[in-house]
């Protein structure tokens, strides 16, 4: 008895903690230029394996609910900003908590990035990468609790 109770809380009390280390989830990124929180992003799977992320609400003070993405070349031109998926078709690397092998969209100058997402501090934290051929940028964001 003593032996399943003990099974049944660690299975209550550790799943958060296993859960955290994800990029599912609601995260706030950070301008890396100016320190200002700019928007919230909802990270969610799928349903095909992969992640994908969608803008769910703008923070930068000039930000306007009608704001369209005009620099996106793609299906996601003139687009409405908030609502709009910004992460394509990240998978977990075999044996690693990293996910690659997506897109991010910048919505400010419509180029799409390869992505590697790597969470970080158990889960409160995820480092997000965008890059084109050997330049990239890194941005740390915030798990929004």
């Amino acid at each position: 008895m003593n032996k399943a109770l003990a099974a049944i809380s660690f299975v209550v009390f550790a799943a958060p903690a296993l859960a955290q280390m994800t990029p599912e989830g609601l995260w706030r990124n950070i301008d890396d230029k100016t320190g200002e929180a700019k928007a919230e992003i909802r990270i969610k799977d799928n349903g095909a394996g992969a992640l994908n992320g969608v803008l769910e609400r703008r923070l930068a003070k000039d930000a306007k609910p009608e704001d369209l993405c005009k620099e996106c070349s793609d299906d996601r031109k003139d687009k409405p900003l908030l609502g709009l998926e910004i992460i394509r078709g990240a998978k977990k690397a075999e044996g690693k908590d990293v996910w690659e092998g997506g897109k991010i969209l910048d919505p400010e100058n419509g180029r799409n990035y390869t992505l590697r997402m790597t969470p970080i501090e158990g889960g409160k934290k995820l480092e997000v990468r965008g890059s084109f051929g050997p330049f990239g940028r890194t941005q740390t964001w915030t798990r929004v609790q």
